[in-house]
């Protein structure tokens, strides 16, 4: 006659610590992932966001042409005797312009990614804290490149040569880049300070909206009073505006370049430190 094993009879192996941990803890832990290669995954994130939400390139495309379009016709004829003679002066700073203008949809995207609750999983990752942030500003380069390419093909239709080439054309973009992304860490910080999407649009606009318009984006400083060309012929905008026209123009205007590029160093180093301080608290 058999008997029947209950489970109080089995006999269960021992498990030893050195093999429990063999099962659970890999022998080879994966390397850390490097700064630069956690940025550049965060930046294609971002432009897989434009490839599934195409909508987002109208404020790159739409936007700055009907700027062009307006200020060209509507103003030309007026402060420079015709469209043609006016185009030459205004779309490198029309084009300064609508990329410093786009710069506050970071903070929009970075302000609906913590309203769903994805910056939480990404703090828990162990990879570079600024890297999320880094990534944000690297994929809005290529929308801005985008606006700035549509922005000169339709300058060249419209009568727009300039003199530096392609060698000056690049240049320019290049340094209207450099200054963009180093003006978005503004947009980041507001991103991460206000509750929503809509707090951050509101205060981009009345930060952006005075600080191109008085500016040399549109007419010479030299036509405008005293006490208003103290605050215009320091503005950055004014700085960047004119050097990109500088570069665009075949010259090379050193001391615009040179205050561009401090202006861009300053905004780095004063709005980084804060915006990963209120990211790392957030």
């Amino acid at each position: 006659m058999s008997t029947a094993t209950t489970p109080e009879s089995r006999e269960l192996t021992p498990v030893s610590a050195d093999s429990l941990a063999a099962l659970l803890v890999a022998k080879e832990r994966p390397p850390r992932p490097s700064a630069l290669s956690t940025s550049v995954t965060f930046g294609w994130r971002a432009i897989l966001k434009i490839k599934h939400v195409p909508e987002q390139l109208f404020d790159v495309t739409a936007f700055p042409i009907m700027n062009l379009l307006m200020f060209t016709y509507l103003f030309g004829g007026a402060l420079a005797g015709s469209p043609g003679d006016y185009i030459q002066f205004v779309l490198p700073g029309i084009l300064v312009m609508s990329v410093v203008m786009i710069t506050m949809y970071t903070g929009i995207s970075v302000n609906v990614d913590i309203e769903k609750g994805v910056f939480d999983r990404f703090r828990s990752l162990p990879i570079w804290r600024p890297s999320a942030m880094v990534g944000y500003l690297l994929g809005d380069a290529l929308r801005y490149t985008i606006a700035s390419v549509v922005m000169l093909a339709v300058g060249l239709l419209l009568g727009y040569r300039p003199d530096g080439g392609f060698v000056g054309v690049v240049a320019g973009i290049a340094l209207l880049l450099v200054f963009s992304f180093a003006f978005s860490w503004i947009w980041t910080m507001f991103g991460l300070m206000m509750r929503t999407e809509k707090s951050v649009m509101s205060v981009s606009m009345m930060v952006i909206f005075p600080l191109t318009f008085l500016s040399n984006v549109f007419v010479d400083p030299k036509t405008m009073p005293g006490w208003l060309q103290a605050f215009v012929n320091n503005s950055p905008i004014t700085h960047l505006a004119s050097a990109v026209r500088g570069l665009m123009a075949g010259e090379w205007p050193g001391v615009e370049i040179a205050w561009t590029l401090g202006w861009a160093g300053v905004l780095l180093l004063v709005f980084g430190p804060v915006t990963m301080r209120l990211y790392n608290r957030k």
